[in-house]
């Protein structure tokens, strides 16, 4: 059911940003819509999610109603800071947000675009399970206005899927890719890599499948072994080995070659697309700064600086907006300092890179060593003046964090 959410200071009962923070209506605005539900809990994930026997005190079937209380609520915010944008991309993730159906995911994002609008040529994806699209739910997501599915693939490999409790069929992706383009949204695939017991052989496998499928955009995950979690209870018990660091390296060094070579370019650490329209625009808000509100139990907020976070459970999420209030659980200020180190972290991950003007001192004199270590391309340092990691560069990025952040 994920980890435990940050501290921070109170936020008002009716969810108001601080007296001094005003929207920048030139800053992209995102929604992010958390559906917090699955069939079954995956033995990997550490994420806000909850299987109906975990529910106790909160109804599937009244979620989008609840959730729509939200977004009222956040339009007066918004207002009160200075005005509403209209959103340039809507994400619903999860969790499995097909579990619900068609009719109420659509209703959510109609209550978006009452409330805030929509930006012209607005990215709108919604997360699947293999299993849970069909022609009719891809149809009725495309009428919605949804313009991108994204396919929780994870492997191809019947036994990696066995590992990381994923019960989709591997054959159902392929219907649901036919789905999804027979509906004309474009695709998405993710992959997850490391699995304890999965080979090199099984992981090209996989590539070698995603790319048949032809998809626009494929991401593809180091497996993270979470505290807390079944797969980490395993390991500790000596059940199933550790993931392989150094396999590891190598299924992302196999993924870039294969996804170059079939013509899919990355623009970050964990993601390739045939071209810069079918990047994820959702994903890149977060990585460069953007504005974002996040909509559901769990879900981070970032508005003008300013970051806050709902309460956890559906039925504490759906009692406090019930009550008319707003259901952020804490709030933080970051200050000039930490959004340094965070603007490092992040744009260091993507294609683009991080100007060398933005770094001081000791962290601008780290970048010579970094070019001489193979971890920043020196052109991109020398002609563009922008940190851009290198593959290899790519693969130690903490590294390069830490030394521009000393």
């Amino acid at each position: 059911m994920g980890s435990a959410l940050p501290r921070g200071e109170p936020v008002p009962a009716d969810g108001s940003l601080p007296p001094d923070v005003r929207v920048d209506a030139a800053t992209d605005f995102g929604v992010y819509l958390h559906v917090p539900f699955c069939r079954v809990r995956c033995g990997y994930c550490d994420f806000n999610t909850y299987t109906s026997s975990e529910l106790r005190g909160a109804r599937q079937d009244e979620y989008a109603d609840t959730l729509m209380r939200e977004v009222r609520l956040a339009e007066g915010v918004l207002a009160r800071a200075g005005g509403n944008r209209p959103a340039s991309t809507v994400f619903f993730g999860g969790g499995t947000p097909t579990l619900l159906p068609p009719g109420d995911l659509a209703r959510m994002l109609g209550s978006v675009r009452e409330a805030f609008g929509l930006a012209h040529g607005a990215e709108i994806t919604v997360e699947a399970n293999p299993d849970t699209v069909t022609d009719a739910v891809a149809g009725e997501l495309a009428a919605a206005g949804v313009t991108r599915l994204s396919i929780g693939m994870q492997s191809a490999v019947p036994h990696v899927l066995a590992t990381l409790d994923r019960t989709h069929d591997p054959a159902n992706v392929e219907t649901a890719v036919r789905a999804a383009r027979g509906a004309g949204l474009d695709l998405s695939v993710d992959l997850i890599y490391g699995a304890p017991g999965e080979s090199l052989e099984d992981w090209r496998a996989s590539l070698e499948a995603a790319i048949a499928l032809e998809p626009d955009h494929v991401s593809a995950y180091a497996l993270i072994i979470e505290d807390g979690t079944k797969l980490a209870r395993q390991i500790r018990r000596g059940e199933v080995a550790a993931p392989d660091d150094d396999l590891q390296a190598d299924m992302y060094e196999l993924a870039d070659d294969l996804l170059d070579g079939a013509g899919y370019h990355w623009y970050e650490v964990s993601n390739w697309a045939r071209d810069d329209a079918h990047r994820s625009r959702h994903n890149l808000a977060y990585w460069t700064g953007a504005d974002w509100w996040g909509f559901g139990p769990g879900a981070h907020s970032h508005i003008a600086g300013v970051r806050f976070w709902n309460v956890k459970h559906p039925a504490a999420y759906a009692q406090r907006l019930h009550a008319g209030e707003s259901p952020a659980a804490a709030k933080e200020t970051p200050d000039a300092a930490a959004r340094a180190l965070e603007s490092v972290l992040l744009r260091t991950r993507i294609r683009e890179g991080l100007p060398v003007s933005e770094l001081r001192g000791p962290a601008r004199q780290a970048v010579a060593a970094l070019i001489a270590d193979g971890l920043v391309d020196g052109s991109a340092a020398v002609r563009g003046g922008r940190v851009v990691l290198t593959r290899r560069g790519r693969l130690l990025a903490d590294a390069v964090v830490r030394a521009l952040t000393r």
